[in-house]
């Protein structure tokens, strides 16, 4: 779908919104008709190929948004309050969590991200969701928010400060012809999604956040459910509630599709002590240089001082590991991606040193063909298997020693194994923007993940998530 259609289309919208004279919010009526098709494949080589393309897509979204917003403060006075949420897996590698908005209240199904700040819901019963073949849920029965069922969905204005968010400081030029904040469109790695900005009620079991800011898509590329956007910008839901800290403990994707879940869990706490989890290891977060780009103060970007395969450090060139003046290099933790990405020179440095000490394992050229995972080994006929140990050493000591099941893929009745980290295809011109690493949710599975925002840190410590 092109850019010029999804304005023509949140354009019809926002219309319908600011022209009716019998309710403040009129009904979404303009009839959408998708082309959507099942996946035509299950095969398992297919679907693991998928997860690896939709990570190196991610990653280059990441590495090349460049956007100019204007940031501002926007903690809340809430008192303190720990809410819990469950947190859960799915297949298409993303992990999701149910919230609750409206007067009355609606819930729908959010994809957990740390690498991107909106909160936006499909917000239409004739939503279109284009390419999304792939989402286990019937895309013509897509959970959807409807406005007029709420007594508290309201317009953005113009002149609300929050429309800046979006619109960045040109929001004046934006708002020359209109009272109402611009639609907005936004591109990730495996897809985009346009519609427009509410103010809305959120409800958890015991707190509601009035005049929240979320987006009312429209139409969408390749996303099936809305997006909570936990990122470090003041549009985010940390920011908009002035959470002091949030954590989670990802469920292993074994688990895939099944009731099975684990708890988000947001903090409210009102103070902002240096009280650490017992157990957890920390190492603060690292500010991006690159002030010219907000997109990259987006982020979450930790400072990764060493990486080990088995008793080897590998050798890494300091400008991937910490960002330069113009904002490139460094290690942001994303939710949002499934596999681990590492700039091509960092790759090709591990996976060498994986090989080199794998090597009385042969390669399965083949399922390397198949999946676009590699190296991949053949262990077939193995009574044993021993793989080198997979290690993430932080600023301040900090190590993430990683169980094999976080790095490494057994295919298919345990005769093949792959490394379960990506990077660019190879061909052309190395990427050498953005985050050079981006540490994906497929290597923090069983791990318990802090983001203590108040203290400015990243926590993180071995748990049995359940």
């Amino acid at each position: 779908m092109t850019r010029s259609c999804l304005l023509l289309l949140v354009h019809c919208i926002l219309f319908i919104f600011t022209s009716s004279t019998t309710t403040a919010i009129a009904t979404i009526t303009i009839p959408l008709s998708p082309s959507i098709t099942k996946h035509p494949s299950s095969d398992p080589y297919e679907i693991l190929n998928t997860l690896a393309i939709s990570s190196i897509s991610r990653a280059h979204h990441l590495k090349t948004k460049t956007i100019t917003k204007t940031h501002k403060n926007n903690s809340s006075s809430a008192s303190s309050l720990l809410v819990k949420t469950p947190l859960s897996s799915h297949s298409y590698g993303d992990y999701t969590v149910s919230l609750s908005f409206g007067t009355p209240p609606q819930t729908i199904p959010f994809i957990f991200d740390t690498g991107s700040s909106l909160v936006w819901f499909p917000c239409t019963s004739r939503y279109l969701c284009s390419g999304c073949f792939f989402t286990i849920v019937d895309p013509t029965e897509i959970p959807t928010f409807i406005p007029k069922l709420s007594s508290t969905s309201k317009l953005i204005d113009c002149k609300n400060p929050k429309c800046s968010w979006i619109t960045g400081p040109e929001v004046d030029f934006h708002c020359q012809n209109t009272q109402t904040c611009p639609p907005y469109i936004i591109r990730y790695g495996s897809g985009s999604t346009a519609g427009i900005l509410l103010s809305e009620a959120l409800h958890f079991p015991h707190k509601t956040v009035p005049d929240f800011l979320v987006g009312c898509s429209i139409a969408s590329n390749r996303q099936p459910a809305g997006i909570a956007g936990f990122g470090r910008s003041s549009e985010s839901l940390p920011a908009q509630m002035g959470l002091k800290k949030f954590s989670y403990c990802l469920l292993s994707r074994r688990f895939d599709d099944t009731p099975v879940s684990s708890n988000l869990i947001l903090d409210t706490g009102s103070g902002t002590g240096d009280t650490k989890t017992q157990g957890v290891s920390y190492t603060p977060f690292h500010k991006n240089p690159a002030g010219s780009n907000a997109a990259f103060g987006e982020y979450y970007y930790v400072s990764l001082r060493k990486i080990t395969v088995g008793n080897k450090h590998v050798k890494i060139p300091y400008k991937y590991l910490v960002p330069g003046s113009d904002g490139n290099g460094g290690t942001i933790v994303d939710s949002g991606s499934t596999i681990t990405f590492l700039e091509r020179p960092i790759f090709e440095a591990v996976t060498q040193e994986f090989i080199k000490q794998m090597g009385n394992y042969s390669r399965a050229a083949d399922v390397e063909e198949l999946t676009g995972l590699k190296p991949c080994f053949n262990i077939s006929g193995q009574k044993s298997m021993s793989v080198p140990e997979l290690t993430l050493q932080f600023k301040g000591g900090a190590k993430m020693v990683l169980p094999h099941q976080n790095y490494f893929e057994f295919i298919f009745d345990k005769d093949v194994i792959c490394l379960m980290v990506i990077t660019d295809n190879g061909v052309g011109p190395l990427l050498s923007v953005g985050p050079a690493i981006i540490l994906g949710n497929f290597q923090q599975q069983n791990f318990y993940v802090e983001f203590d925002l108040a203290n400015k840190r990243f926590g993180f410590a071995k748990q049995k998530c359940k």
